[in-house]
């Protein structure tokens, strides 16, 4: 079989190709520039060898051999990635010292002789991988949704820190409307009663708000918040992003969802689990046939108890690893939680486990290895969920 390591970098990439039988290295790893001119340079030197077996093997990491992977599949090539932690650990094995992209892309190579180390790439990865990246924006957007609201808070307590005992909301439309625009306690003492209740009013469906004008006047004269323009600045300019923030999110949250019911997945099918989280534990696993089991999912996830036994000692309670993509554990441990509470099955092998005198989030993580298994059993027979098959 003919085999083709490529170093991806931004700019250059570098390529070799290895006789697999033979060992020989008919070219030599030669530099090809990250663009079209680049890529048919690359496909010039390498097509004589591709209408044999072959294998165009490159590191699964960062965002560089995107758009090298789309031309090779329409080039119609065998793509394969190769976990990064993987090359790193056969380098030190082979007691390589020096780390430069030619040895790089030789060892790339050598290492899809051995099929344990790499894994396929098809158009319909390539249609998942699209799906991860929509899903993997969301979540940051909800984890820096999340950092804006904790700092709104932070200058909320500065500039007017009664606000939040007033029976409103947090965050609701009313109270960011009035908020950005009275922005401390200061601002609404010097403010007429009825440019406040007109603050208060918001348009379209749904309940006013319950808190009066007045009550807020009244809480803001005897507030202790400081008179502060520059933080009373900030509270309008955080507000403004929230806002913005929520809007893209809701528009990811459609997109997310028209994604789950094109694809139809088993994986909604499990009692507890939503669109949203469906679709990123899907999207972070990728092609579910690339598991040869179910146990070989849980070590992707990083899920599995790490092992450390010398001599005589076997350690009894050890960490779980936290290999690969912490996207997918995230959404595990949410899914988990929710169908802990929905299904009767997992709810009871929670209880067992808390009963075996197992902390709560122990007893989680056996749940979530119990969803693998149920997701990997689901996906890899295309069948939709049923209690009575879970044991």
């Amino acid at each position: 079989m003919i085999n083709i390591g490529i170093d991806v970098g931004k700019f250059k990439h570098c390529a070799a190709v290895i006789d697999d039988k033979t060992g020989e290295v008919p070219i030599k790893p030669f530099f090809f520039n990250n663009d079209q001119e680049g890529f048919e340079l690359f496909y010039s030197r390498v097509k004589r060898y591709v209408h044999r077996k072959h294998a165009v093997g490159m590191e699964d990491t960062g965002h560089y051999m995107i758009n090298l992977t789309n031309f090779l599949l329409e080039k119609k090539l065998s793509v394969k990635y190769i976990n990064p932690r993987t090359t790193g650990m056969r380098r030190k094995e082979l007691g390589m010292s020096a780390k430069n992209d030619r040895r790089d892309a030789l060892l790339i190579a050598e290492m899809l002789s051995e099929k344990k180390f790499w894994r396929s790439v098809s158009k319909t990865s390539v249609e998942t991988s699209k799906l991860c990246e929509l899903t993997r924006l969301y979540h940051q957007l909800q984890e820096q949704q999340n950092q804006d609201m904790n700092r709104l808070q932070r200058a909320l307590d500065i500039v007017f820190p009664e606000v939040n005992t007033l029976s409103w909301t947090r965050y609701s439309k009313a109270y960011m409307q009035f908020l950005s625009t009275y922005s401390s306690a200061s601002s609404i003492v010097k403010e007429d009663i009825r440019n406040l209740r007109k603050a208060l009013k918001t348009e379209g469906r749904g309940r006013q708000c319950k808190v009066t004008a007045e009550e807020i006047k009244d809480l803001a004269k005897r507030s202790v918040g400081d008179d502060n323009i520059a933080v009373e600045l900030e509270v309008k300019s955080v507000i403004a992003i929230i806002n913005t923030r929520a809007e893209q999110i809701r528009v990811l949250e459609k997109k997310i969802e028209e994604f789950s019911h094109q694809l139809n997945s088993p994986i909604v099918s499990i009692p507890g689990i939503s669109h949203i989280t469906g679709m990123t534990i899907l999207a972070e696993i990728g092609d579910i046939h690339d598991f040869p089991e179910a146990a070989k999912l849980i070590s992707y996830a990083g899920m599995e108890p790490r092992v450390y036994q010398s001599g005589n000692y076997d350690a009894a309670h050890m960490p779980i690893s936290k290999h690969g993509s912490r996207y997918l554990r995230k959404a595990l441990y949410q899914a988990v939680f929710t169908v802990c509470k929905y299904d009767p099955t997992f709810q009871a092998y929670y209880t067992k486990k808390r009963n075996q005198g197992k902390s709560h989030r122990c007893s989680q993580g056996h749940c979530v290895r119990k969803l693998l298994r149920v997701i990997y059993k689901l996906l890899s027979n295309d069948l939709s969920f049923d209690a009575n098959l879970i044991h």
